[in-house]
């Protein structure tokens, strides 16, 4: 919409809301630019009179007509109206039954916007409502993705499809990330995407361990659905309107892309879900999982196990000093239980038992024995070899790229600083030249 068009029906909506409603402005302008018609009786007139009676109608039939269709494209550009097929919606803000208690309360202890309104909504994300109405609508086919999709190999094999926002989107999901998710309340056993956490926090808990458990969510983010994250916003303190949108500001359906009649369209394949690529997602699992640590946290302390978890990954470790047999079954069963009353699924496929005679890594770094995590001594030698190689004037293998190989080099910094920063900086001379 263009501007001017914008600030033509701005300016109409504030004339409607001065009229008191629709029909009042309609009237108002009818008589003001002289195309209301005082009713009288017909009976009486000559033909010609009729005739000019009845062209005075028309006029005026067709001018209430125009109006009333501007009316309705100022309130479009004012107000949502409709969100697509299976997204319920109405303009009324008045509260309801579900509104969380004492919810302004709650948005001023978490330090959250106190965003009640669908324009308080649009001037904090910097969108107008025609382009939020647009990044929320629920289209089962479209020609249009907000997403761009890519696809990465899992270190387990097979692929994983990542949904990666287009900008316009993508700015309004981290101004939700850090403006509203990062103030939420998270159980300290959740280790992933929290600042001053990292699969090094994670992997601490877990060191010089009798039996390490590893188990997966089976498809976490896709179990996460549009009205779950809704009921985090709904819990956080935002009325229905604020929840809805930001719910779906914050999510999306699976799409494939298909051809139809020429024409290359993006066809919903479930209902809306978590997209793994949106800046929003993991934080938004940390705040639906709060419930779900809380229970596994409880359960792991009175059975004398420890617990944390990384975005899917859960990790159970028996402490070498327990000298208590490990009861897996008891230990499987319940998590299995639990995971069910939250809504997941255990993912039996990966489940994984490690004893201290095997090499035992959580999130990937090493934790046998009581020293700190660690990154693989494989690795180590792997970059070593690879920094020297490179010094040498020799070509880096097939696959392998200098971004690569720092990335590498940061992630050994993590538990062996002077080792990672020792090939970080070994590695720098190599990328400039």
């Amino acid at each position: 919409m263009s501007e001017h068009k914008a600030n033509r029906y701005e300016q109409i909506w504030q004339a409607i809301e001065q009229a008191g409603s629709v029909n009042a402005y309609v009237r108002e302008q009818l008589q003001q630019h002289g195309f209301l018609v005082t009713r009288r009786p017909t009976d009486e007139m000559s033909k010609a009179e009729l005739e000019k009676y009845r062209q005075a109608l028309k006029k005026e039939a067709a001018e209430q007509n125009r109006l009333r269709q501007q009316a309705w494209q100022a309130y479009q550009a004012k107000h949502i109206v409709h969100l697509g097929e299976g997204i319920y919606w109405t303009d009324d803000s008045s509260e309801d039954q579900w509104d969380a208690p004492n919810a302004n309360q709650r948005l001023l202890e978490n330090q959250l916007p106190a965003i009640t309104q669908v324009a308080q909504l649009c001037q904090a994300l910097q969108l107008s409502v025609s382009e939020l109405r647009w990044l929320c609508y629920q289209r089962e086919v479209s020609t249009h993705s907000h997403y761009t999709r890519f696809e990465i190999p899992k270190r387990s094999g097979g692929i994983r499809a990542i949904w990666a926002p287009l900008p316009k989107l993508k700015q309004a999901q981290h101004w939700i990330l850090h403006e509203i998710l990062e103030r939420l309340v998270v159980h300290g056993s959740a280790h992933g995407f929290i600042t001053g956490r990292s699969i090094a926090t994670n992997a601490a808990e877990h060191g010089d361990s009798q039996v390490l458990v590893k188990l997966d969510i089976e498809n976490f983010f896709p179990t996460i659905s549009w009205r779950r994250v809704k009921g985090v916003f709904r819990k956080a303190g935002y009325p229905e309107q604020i929840a809805t949108l930001l719910a779906l500001l914050c999510t999306e359906s699976p799409r494939q892309l298909v051809e139809h009649e020429g024409k290359s369209v993006y066809v919903a394949l479930a209902e809306r879900c978590l997209p793994q690529g949106a800046p929003t997602s993991p934080a938004l699992t940390n705040a639906l999982c709060l419930r779900l640590d809380r229970r596994l946290t409880g359960f792991a302390h009175k059975a004398g196990w420890r617990y944390t978890r990384y975005a899917d990954d859960l990790s159970f470790s028996l402490p070498a000093t327990n000298q208590a047999p490990p009861e897996l079954s008891r230990l499987l069963g319940t998590v299995k239980r639990v995971l069910g009353e939250e809504g997941f699924a255990l993912n039996l496929s990966k489940t994984r038992v490690i004893r201290p005679a095997e090499v035992q890594t959580v999130t990937g770094l090493v934790v046998n024995g009581a020293q700190p995590p660690r990154v693989k001594r494989s690795l180590k030698r792997q970059m070593r070899a690879a920094v020297h190689n490179l010094n040498q004037g020799k070509a880096l293998p097939a696959g392998e790229s200098l971004s690569r190989l720092k990335g590498y080099a940061a992630y050994i910094a993590m538990t062996d600083r002077d080792l990672g920063f020792d090939l970080l900086n070994q590695l720098q001379p190599v990328g400039e030249i």
